[in-house]
């Protein structure tokens, strides 16, 4: 009997081991991928768990009753989704890939990246960001978008003191003039813009189907407190950049029409009503659809410390979208 015991906990050792050493491999792929591992990436949620929701939140020195509120107020992202402009891209997109060759697609590749500061003085007070945190954000979205192929690679920086551009808000006469002065290469090279939008808006980015009619209009804007290492919490790890280069690349939101419809154009994102904010763990807004809502997803609203992954079916639509308005165009 006493060798049987010795036995049987050896056994159990030897299991116990086992999965121990399993996980943590598989946690090290992760990070190796650009993702997060599940339990890390899920700290915050199961802190928060949407407790959060009836407190005040305070934004660029903005009070708003809650999260949810500020989120509703359209701050986190300016980019255009409006449902007759989504439908005509959409269109214009299914006619254009009727005629172009399947075989040269592109599946990945390097994206050079154009950065343009704008500040209203010195130090980053000012929106004077150093190029630490620039090269962080570079960071930022190659753990992004290099498990799907793509890098970005910064080429320059430059800095422009303008308190009007500094201050400039989509579809304005500020933004019209920053960016036609500073835009740099063709369609399959990325602008980045970063300036103190007025209003606390995070940021927003122009689709690839706009690059022909208004070539300088191209590219993304974000707010400088939004890059790594900012003070714009919880929004302050820069995935505001990874979320505005996904529209850059033909991505719309997650909650994109809601539980019915065509959503966001991607079948293995799960359908979602609303955006989703904080890291609310478990959320399902379209009970009638299979699938927990993608809380995870660089495309939703959630804090930067709850977003880390994008879909399969993504990676197909930034593929197909860049190969049809952007390689070598």
């Amino acid at each position: 009997m006493k060798l049987n015991r010795i036995y049987f906990f050896a056994v159990a050792f030897c299991l116990v081991t086992a999965v121990f050493f399993a996980t943590s491999e598989r946690n090290s792929t992760n990070a190796q991928k650009g993702e997060t591992p599940k339990d890390e990436s899920c700290r915050e949620c199961a802190d928060k768990g949407g407790s959060d929701e009836g407190k005040p939140f305070v934004w660029q020195e903005r009070v708003f009753a809650n999260k949810q509120d500020f989120v509703e107020s359209g701050l986190r992202c300016g980019a255009d989704h409006n449902p007759e402009k989504i439908r005509q891209r959409e269109a214009d997109f299914q006619q254009k890939k009727l005629f172009a060759p399947r075989e040269l697609e592109v599946t990945g590749g390097t994206i050079n990246v154009y950065f343009h500061v704008i500040r209203k003085g010195t130090g980053i007070a000012n929106g004077d960001v150093p190029l630490s945190q620039i090269n962080d954000q570079i960071n930022v979205l190659n753990a992004a978008y290099a498990p799907w192929g793509w890098s970005f690679v910064l080429i320059s920086v430059d800095r422009t003191t303008n308190s009007t551009w500094y201050t400039a808000g989509p579809g304005s006469t500020a933004e019209r003039n920053m960016k036609n002065a500073l835009r740099q290469g063709t369609a399959d090279d990325l602008n980045i813009y970063s300036s103190n939008p007025g209003g606390g808006l995070l940021g927003w980015a122009t689709f690839p189907s706009s690059y022909a009619g208004n070539p300088k209009d191209d590219g993304v804007v974000v707010l400088y407190t939004s890059l790594p290492g900012g003070t714009a919490a919880p929004y302050n790890l820069g995935d505001t950049g990874t979320h505005e280069v996904g529209h850059w690349m033909g991505l719309y939101h997650t909650f994109q029409g809601g539980c019915n419809g065509n959503g966001d154009f991607v079948s293995d994102t799960p359908a979602e009503k609303s955006a989703a904010f904080g890291c609310p763990t478990g959320r399902d807004t379209c009970t009638n659809k299979a699938g927990l809502d993608p809380i995870t997803n660089f495309m939703d609203y959630t804090d930067d410390s709850c977003m880390f992954q994008f879909t399969t079916g993504q990676d197909a639509r930034m593929d197909s979208q860049y190969t049809t308005y952007r390689n070598n165009k």
